[in-house]
């Protein structure tokens, strides 16, 4: 049986039982769009590629965005009690 060795860091989806899989692939990819055209990184980085940085960004939560469906949710559990 082959080894499987841990993936980096920058290479896995977090876990967060609030967001989905295809969320947090979105959001990177609009925030790789976004370093492309010229917008700074959060973080001092020293990949050439958008889309390694963006994922990084976003898999630390630097990268905000609104999610109607799970602020909502949180809402709701905070009027219930």
């Amino acid at each position: 049986m082959p080894e499987t060795s841990p993936r980096p860091a920058h290479l896995s989806i977090p876990d967060d039982s609030e967001s989905s899989t295809y969320r947090y692939i979105i959001v990177a990819a609009k925030r790789a769009r976004q370093l492309q055209s010229g917008s700074r990184s959060y973080l001092p980085t020293t990949s050439k590629k958008a889309t390694v940085t963006a994922l990084e960004e976003v898999r630390r939560g630097l990268v905000q965005y609104e999610d109607p469906i799970r602020d909502a949710a949180i809402a709701d559990r905070a009027a219930k009690g």
